[in-house]
């Protein structure tokens, strides 16, 4: 039987490290790395099988990219139409698309369009960018990013992670729409997971 998970409450302790980071000159991210291959490792709400918790070893990440750290604003959607995600399991969630914004990786322009939980109201950012399938999780990762005052947002692609159906198939995980499917790579953050 499949499972959803609410990321809401992990994501959240994630992002405040992140936002944390910028205002000092140590950086958080091999610290909320360590923590999440321990939670992985020992916490019952870990993503894994308890066979797959035996075999664990690390998850793997690209190097740490200053260059896709981003601090910007978000172009708002003047209607913020509610759209429906199909998920992994061929399920729903539903999102209101709420602005989009545009940056460069190396040289070459991409956009990508930001959605809001309409319960919670978290910013959500699902995208496949061209480091899947070969690097990256074939169905996308996801990125959650908080405002940080005078209406710019950071996002920081060094903190992409897969969704939990990247582990193993008893998850139910929502499909970056296909106006999230970059044809640059975003190589940062969680690369695909191996087994063993």
């Amino acid at each position: 039987m499949s499972r959803a998970f609410d990321w809401v409450v992990t994501c959240r302790l994630y992002i405040r490290w992140v936002l944390e980071s910028t205002t000092g000159s140590q950086t958080k991210t091999p610290w909320t790395r360590k923590a999440k291959n321990n939670a992985f490792r020992y916490e019952s709400e870990s993503p894994l099988t308890p066979e797959q918790r035996t075999a664990f070893k690390d998850l793997q990440y690209f190097p740490e990219n200053p260059a896709l750290k981003i601090i910007t604003t978000i172009e708002e959607h003047q209607t913020k139409p509610v759209v429906m995600m199909t998920t992994s399991t061929g399920s729903v969630q539903e999102y209101i698309k709420y602005g989009q914004f545009t940056f460069e990786v190396n040289g070459e322009a991409a956009t990508l369009q930001v959605y809001q939980d309409p319960a919670r109201n978290y910013f959500f950012l699902p995208f496949i960018d061209a480091t899947a399938p070969d690097e990256t999780y074939g169905a996308g990762r996801y990125l959650d990013i908080e405002p940080i005052g005078n209406g710019q947002f950071l996002i920081d692609f060094n903190y992409a992670y897969n969704p939990y159906c990247a582990y193993n198939e008893h998850w139910s995980c929502p499909i970056p729409p296909r106006e999230n499917r970059l044809k640059v790579q975003i190589e940062a953050g969680e690369k695909k997971f191996h087994e063993g």
